[in-house]
């Protein structure tokens, strides 16, 4: 026992073990929550396109010397105006113009690196490297997650409307598109946040596992970011601590410990477990 403890506790005595599991924390909470809306939507990809369209945002925003919280904020809206207008086209299909979307938002922001000359890593942009967060990040990290939290409380019955019934919220007079362009918002904030610790490649696994693992267990949304919020953070809890132990990338790490649990949650189930009883009767009839 003592030593288990011993095993927990001894990489918090470095700072940067604590800044990492700070901002993991943060994360682990922030991207299941964003990301219910999502798997409830049907439109996890939807979240994959714009953490590849951010990219010409904060080559500009690094260019110009503004925070790269309002590039990328401002490509990832852009990148969904222009799927929502291609949308609406005769004879086009939504997975089709998601992908065209993604390759030419992410193709841009290469040549805007190149063209611009500026300096962004490229590799930290894809990967990430929770290691290398600072008191800054953290600092950062917990005013996003604490300003987009407040605002789904804060809009929670709008949203929850728009969520599963979008004609009839509609109807009823909501604001139809306002919520669609802020909940787009709420995400590329989002995928900023975690930008540093997983990377957009790898940020899709926290904010998409986490909240289905969670929509097998609750049916209520709340219930649903409860539950997802709590997957997330112990996925990158323990996929810090695995990666330190193991010296496995932490980003990496994180993902497949998110991808492991929506198994454990998905093979845990009442209903999958009912569902193999009922095939292994009809097999042995």
């Amino acid at each position: 026992m003592d030593g288990i403890i011993q095993g927990i506790l001894q990489p918090l005595s470095y700072d940067f073990m604590r800044q990492a599991l700070a901002v993991g924390i943060l994360v682990g909470i922030l991207c299941p929550v964003v990301g219910t809306y999502l798997v409830v939507q049907r439109m996890t990809f939807l979240a994959n396109v714009i953490s590849h369209g951010v990219l010409p945002g904060l080559a500009l925003a690094n260019f110009l010397g503004v925070d790269i919280l309002l590039g990328a904020m401002a490509a990832g809206i852009a990148s969904t105006i222009v799927i929502h207008w291609l949308q609406q086209q005769p004879r086009l299909k939504v997975d089709a113009v998601m992908n065209a979307t993604l390759a030419s938002f992410f193709a841009l922001g290469i040549v805007l690196i190149s063209a611009l000359q500026v300096r962004l890593d490229l590799e930290g942009f894809l990967f990430g490297d929770i290691l290398s967060v600072t008191a800054q990040d953290v600092e950062r990290t917990l005013g996003i997650t604490l300003g987009i939290l407040a605002l789904i409380i804060i809009f929670y019955r709008p949203l929850l409307f728009f969520t599963f019934d979008r004609v009839g919220a509609e109807v009823a007079g909501l604001p139809v598109s306002l919520l669609s362009l802020g909940l787009t918002a709420v995400i590329s904030l989002t995928i900023v946040a975690g930008m540093q610790s997983v990377g957009v490649v790898l940020i899709m696994a926290l904010m998409v596992c986490p909240a289905i693992a969670a929509s097998l267990w609750f049916r209520q949304l709340h219930w649903m970011m409860v539950g997802g919020a709590g997957v997330g953070v112990a996925a990158t809890v323990t996929g810090l601590y695995i990666s330190y132990y193991w010296d496995w990338p932490s980003g990496a790490t994180i993902a497949l410990t998110a991808f492991a649990l929506f198994l454990l949650a998905w093979g845990l189930n009442p209903r999958t477990i009912a569902g193999r009883s009922s095939g292994l009767g009809r097999s042995q009839d």
